[in-house]
């Protein structure tokens, strides 16, 4: 008989799902996308309900990939996305869609608590940033400019708590989970009086706070008869995706910075007491005993290059799915044509505002230094460096408070392109290690439920799983164009700055958008 966990990652334009025996190895695979609903230029939006279906949909297929017929799946682990918000009714049904984490309509409040102390307050206490990321700023904007909505709202959930809920009836949240909304104290690891009173929430609106490897079982039986599994399955809490994302790289140790692009990117080391930044730029969230994550999310990873993908080579794009031509390494050399540095093109990739280093929702996106030289070429190859910059910007603000790094290990989507890890490593001008395994969400995910069933006790060994491990150097011969382009990217970054917010109040006031 042979045990199976899945780990299930749900991300914020996709779920994914792997199952895996006990041993860690790989029986199967799915991913489903749900649509993000921006009816205006500040709203973000996804319907929990379709995330939900998508997690019945993404297990039920690993379950019949797997083709279990000597054993069963025990345990379901759970990633997810930071700073959802959702509203529910005194039936738990949702109110609202869900607000992800790029949803600026609270932008105002954020701006407002920057301006008068009282986010650095906040921020001190509960590790959140002031940015309307934060569901604390959210519930600012529901209780001042939706109060038909909060005044009805029984329960505030983040996404992952009400699938979770779907599933089983039990209302939990994890304590990373919890610390993303900023309405936990990282220090006691409890709910915070003080922005309990701040939003006007009571405790009993809020779930009940539990360790990421808290587990209950128990499935309803529709869910379990349709996915495939015994009614009897674990549930194990789990963890943010930017924790387990860095445990699934084997960035355990302090000092060792976990850098993954997807939709969104992100800069994180764990360190063993809270630690913040005296400028605000970076997070601090508990995860578990002597594990507190300290890093800088950014808004424009992947999605960056997509957009770049659909808008400036379109056509390349459609002539690529009729040659059955992966369009994405199509671009790689299409911009490996390019020397680096872009023959001095710069990208500021902030086309959905920016978090860190910025925390800005207003910021926008340009392009600098363009000629009558540069072309397509040299500007996909400026996007790919342009996200670079902006990582290696968050980890200059990352080593003021950590330290130097030991180790840069890095996962995500952007590291099947060679070229593009080429480039971080040029820029770092750092080794950059990146495991086989770069689902680390999900395996963290597995692994967190191992440790919940006792299976395993030390988070260092979930490397035996990781697989080989690649490592680009950096070239020498690269630094001078880069070394020289960071510091113009940066004093632009500020410059530009002062005419974000009217550029933003432009695009609101005269966008084609309907409200």
């Amino acid at each position: 008989m042979m045990d199976y966990i899945i780990g299930i990652d749900v991300g914020t334009t996709s779920t994914k799902a792997l199952i895996y025996d006990t041993d860690g190895n790989i029986y199967g695979k799915a991913n489903k996308g749900y649509p993000l609903y921006q009816d205006t230029p500040d709203m973000a939006e996804e319907d929990p309900d379709e995330i939900f279906n998508a997690t019945v949909s993404a297990m039920q297929e690993v379950v019949a990939k797997a083709n279990i017929t000597d054993g069963k799946v025990i345990a379901i682990s759970w990633s997810a996305q930071q700073h959802s918000l959702i509203a529910l009714d005194k039936d738990f049904k949702p109110l609202t869609r869900s607000l992800t984490w790029a949803d600026n309509r609270s932008q105002k409040y954020a701006a407002e608590y920057k301006q008068n102390g009282r986010g650095m307050e906040m921020y001190k206490r509960t590790g959140l940033p002031i940015h309307p990321m934060g569901p604390f700023y959210k519930l600012l904007y529901f209780k001042n400019e939706r109060p038909e909505i909060f005044d009805q709202a029984a329960y505030w959930v983040g996404i992952k708590e009400y699938i979770i809920w779907k599933y089983t009836g039990v209302l939990k949240e994890e304590v990373s989970m919890a610390a993303a909304t900023g309405l936990l104290n990282m220090n006691s690891a409890q709910w915070d009086e003080e922005a309990l009173k701040e939003t006007g929430l009571t405790e009993r609106q809020l779930p009940e706070l539990v360790d990421t490897t808290d587990k209950f079982q128990g499935i309803k039986s529709e869910y379990a008869k349709v996915i495939g599994i015994d009614k009897d399955v674990y549930f194990v809490m789990g963890a943010t995706d930017g924790a387990l994302s860095t445990i699934g790289v084997g960035a355990i140790q302090t000092g060792v910075l976990a850098i993954n692009i997807g939709t969104s990117a992100a800069v994180r080391t764990f360190v063993d007491k809270p630690r913040v930044d005296p400028k605000a730029r970076l997070y601090c969230y508990p995860v578990m005993k002597g594990k507190y994550l300290v890093g800088g999310p950014i808004n424009n990873g992947g999605i960056v290059l997509n957009w770049a993908h659909d808008s400036l080579f379109g056509g390349e794009v459609e002539a690529a799915k009729l040659l059955h031509i992966d369009s994405y390494d199509m671009l790689s050399k299409i911009a490996a044509t390019v020397p680096a540095g872009s023959d001095g093109l710069i990208f500021h990739p902030y086309l959905g505002g920016e978090r860190a280093p910025l925390w800005d929702a207003n910021a926008r996106g340009s392009f600098f230094g363009l000629n009558r030289k540069h072309t397509r070429a040299h500007m996909i190859r400026a996007v790919m460096e342009g996200i670079m910059y902006n990582l290696y910007s968050v980890t200059l603000a990352l080593k003021e408070v950590t330290g130097e790094p030991k180790a840069v290990l890095a996962a995500g989507g952007f590291a099947r392109s060679t070229l593009w890890t080429q480039m971080m490593a040029d820029i770092f001008e750092h080794n950059i290690v990146i495991p086989e395994s770069y689902e680390s969400g999900s395996l963290a995910a597995m692994f967190l439920a191992k440790m919940a069933l006792g299976l395993e006790d030390n988070l260092e060994d979930i490397k035996k799983y990781m697989g080989k491990e690649t490592v680009y150097e950096p070239n020498e011969d690269v630094f001078k164009r880069y070394r020289t382009l960071m510091p113009i990217y940066l004093r632009l970054s500020r410059d530009l700055s002062k005419e974000y917010e009217g550029i933003a109040e432009y695009q609101r006031e005269f966008s084609d958008t309907d409200e």
